[in-house]
């Protein structure tokens, strides 16, 4: 069972920046990855049908015999960790939430802004982040729609990106904020962009490394670390396999196979 693979899913390529700190601290672990590019983005569908995706996931990376599964999106972590949780108790699930509590310690001007999609922001669950841990600053979300679709496109450099981009950004540096949240997996992906947008003391904070440090744990827990160097990753897509696999090196990715998903 040590020697199992781990699930990883999301709804596009965002993921692939969680799988890249899973792979940095765990690295003898095989693993398993699949993009449901072809509902991207989960942001704008029903709660109902993302957690009707999450279910399939869950059966699928059962059927592969994966010891974990992964919610690498924050808008799937939403939806469905729970009902995952409670329909699989003996399984590790580790999901995602944006990092309001690191955020709310690390700001010294007491202004938090976060870049999101709009359903994450809309969500329940962000609501009590933000009660749970931001009582004592300010917090200035901004709605970034259309990032993921660009990002999905393997842009990541492009002058339209720019401009979206400066668009979402500007608002919170007119806040005075020196902490800004990535609230949503695609986004790490643009910090070499960001970073030249922004001034150098403000942090960019998100969340891949803590779900790494968690999935080490809970693995370390229940004695399913890998023993020795097995790593491999296999890749899924539902959309096209070949567009995917070239989007691949441009996310740090090894162009391996990719296989179509079609659940």
């Amino acid at each position: 069972m040590r020697e199992a693979p781990i699930g990883v899913f999301d709804s596009g390529v965002g993921g692939l920046s969680v799988l890249a700190e899973i792979q940095r601290l765990l690295p003898n672990e095989s693993l398993l990855y699949v993009a449901d590019c072809g509902h991207v983005p989960y942001g704008e569908k029903t709660p109902e049908f993302i957690r009707q995706r999450c279910s399939v996931m869950a059966g699928f990376f059962r059927e592969q015999g994966a010891k974990a599964l992964v919610l690498a999106c924050n808008t799937a972590t939403v939806a469905g960790v729970a009902d995952l949780r409670r329909d699989f108790p003996d399984w590790p699930i580790v999901g995602m939430e944006p990092a309001v509590k690191p955020a709310a310690a690390a700001t010294r001007s007491g202004v938090v802004g976060v870049l999101a999609t709009t359903g994450t922001l809309q969500s329940a669950k962000f609501a009590a982040l933000l009660d749970r841990f931001a009582t004592d600053v300010r917090v200035i979300t901004q709605p970034c729609p259309g990032l993921v679709e660009l990002i999905e496109s393997g842009d990541l450099h492009s002058a339209e990106l720019r401009q979206l981009l400066q668009g979402y950004v500007e608002p919170l540096l007119a806040s005075s904020c020196d902490t800004i949240i990535l609230g949503c997996t695609h986004y790490p992906f643009l910090k070499p962009m960001l970073k030249s947008m922004i001034p150098a003391d403000i942090s960019l904070i998100d969340t891949g490394a803590a779900v790494a440090r968690q999935l080490q744990r809970l693995l370390a827990e229940r004695d399913l670390l890998a023993a020795g160097p097995n790593r491999s990753v296999r890749f899924w897509t539902s959309a096209d396999p070949a567009y995917f696999k070239n989007i691949l090196p441009l996310l740090g990715q090894s162009a391996g196979e990719v296989q179509n998903f079609d659940l």
